[in-house]
Order: structure tokens, then sequence, then C-alpha cells
């Protein structure tokens, strides 16, 4: 029993420590390997998590629940714009050392890290946003499916506990329940992050308008608008349905903000 406390205050402390840093990226903004990140953290987090009341599930990753994992990354940090996300606090929360905090973040640093980075053009700030909007979507579909496929593995871990479950022992039932706690947990949290984004770019287009208004923003504010489809589905935990509504079949509920400037004329320089 001492062995393992002190093999635990080893882990936390190396979790305090790397927890000063986010989480290693790879090539094309993966997350890079990383004992520390990948093994010792998680190791710390899941021995935290469980003493602050949550469900953890040893069972095995599936494959499905890797990718989702893998998938969604990238859209709680933001390492393309100097870590306006949070990303050291994304990576505490990441591996259970510490508990959701993302409710609490503010939709403004985004534009403030825009705002202060040196630009030849003032333009060149909205294709910037407009860039980082289509990145994104270019991305979510890919994102929903893999998703839809860690649902559609929690029901059939379901199915199979409910046919089987008389053979097996009760732990098992405990651990089918955990897992599906984190991984609804970790869905839930993809939806809080994407709601983030949307509202952060949104904040940093309307900013822009009146800083330095151009012609661009109209672009800029048309991607909005296509990433609103996939935020509302989002919303709806609508992840399994046909994506293509996300291309201009669906109904984007979320209307242009120039449709809301009142009878007053706007005109953009050109």
């Amino acid at each position: 029993m001492a062995n393992l406390v002190r093999s635990t205050v080893a882990l936390a402390l190396t979790a305090i420590l790397a927890g000063c840093v986010a989480r290693p990226v790879g090539d094309f903004g993966r997350a890079a390997p990383s004992w520390t990140h990948d093994t010792a953290m998680p190791a710390v987090g899941d021995f935290i998590a469980a003493n602050r009341g949550e469900p953890v599930s040893r069972f095995n990753k599936t494959d499905q629940e890797d990718e989702m994992h893998d998938r969604v990354w990238r859209f709680l940090v933001a390492a393309h714009a100097q870590d306006w996300q949070f990303d050291s606090a994304v990576e505490l929360q990441r591996t259970r050392i510490v508990a959701p905090r993302d409710e609490t973040f503010t939709i403004e640093r985004y534009y403030q890290w825009l705002s202060r980075t040196e630009y030849q053009s003032s333009r060149t700030r909205y294709s910037t946003v407009g860039r980082h909007i289509t990145a994104d979507i270019d991305t979510l579909p890919t994102t929903f499916l893999a998703i839809c496929k860690v649902i559609e593995i929690d029901r059939q871990r379901a199915i199979a506990y409910d046919g089987l479950g008389h053979d097996l022992p009760p732990r098992i039932g405990q651990e089918v329940a955990a897992r599906k706690y984190e991984n609804t947990a970790f869905i839930d949290w993809f939806v809080r992050a994407l709601n983030y984004r949307y509202s952060s770019y949104d904040y940093a287009l309307d900013n822009l308008l009146v800083e330095t208004p151009h012609e661009q923003s109209l672009a800029v504010d048309e991607a909005l608008r296509r990433m609103s489809v996939y935020v509302n589905r989002a919303n709806r935990r609508d992840f399994c349905s046909d994506a293509s509504a996300a291309h201009g079949g669906g109904d984007v509920v979320i209307p242009s903000r120039f449709q809301h400037m009142g009878d007053t004329e706007v005109v953009l320089p050109k």
C-alpha cells in the first residue's frame, strides 16, 4: 500500500510539472506521442477523478474511441492562435487531473490575439479568421462521424451486457456504465468547445467590422453561417445524420449579421 501511495505521489508531481505546458503537437496539428501526457498524467487523472467520485472505466479503449479522442482534440486547443483556448488548462482537464473548467472560458481571447498580431494589411485579419473557420469546417464531418461511431459502440456494449450480463461478474456492468459516462462527458466537452470556437470567431468578426471594416467580412460571415449548421447539429447531439446538409442543403438558423444593421446603409470600403 505504501508503495502504491509513493507511486501515486510521484506521478502526481510529474503531472503537476507537466501540466504547466500544453500537450506536444506533431504534424498537421495532431497530438504528438508523449509518455508524460499519454500515460503518466492520465494515470494520475484517473486516480484523482475516482477520488472526486467520478466513474472511471478500466476498459481498454476501442479503435473508435481512440479515433474520436484524436479528432476532437484539435477543437479543444488552438495551437494556431497562441493558446487562446487555454491549452495548458485543457490538458489538465483532458487527463482528468482537474474537473471541467472550460465552462469559464471567455470569448474575447481570440480577438485579442488577432488584434495584437501584426499584419501588413488589415484585410489579412479577415483572411486569418476565414482560414481558421474553414479548417474547422473541413474536419467537422469526420469528427462527427468518429463521435457517431462511439455512440454506436456504447449502444452495442449495452446490448451485449444485457444479453450476457448474467454470466459476467458485477464489475463489468459498472465498467460499461463508467465508459458510457466518460464518452458522454467527452462528447459534451466537444460540443462546448465547438460553441466556444463559433462564439469566439463571431465576436472577433463583430469587432473587426467596427475596427477595420472591409468587404472581406462578407466571406467570413458566410463561413460562419456554414459553421453554424454544425454547431446546431452538435447542440442537438445529431452526429449521425447525413452531413451533406452542412454543405448547403440544410437550414441555417443563424442569419447574417448584415441583416441586423437596420435601415442604415453600410458601405464597406473597397
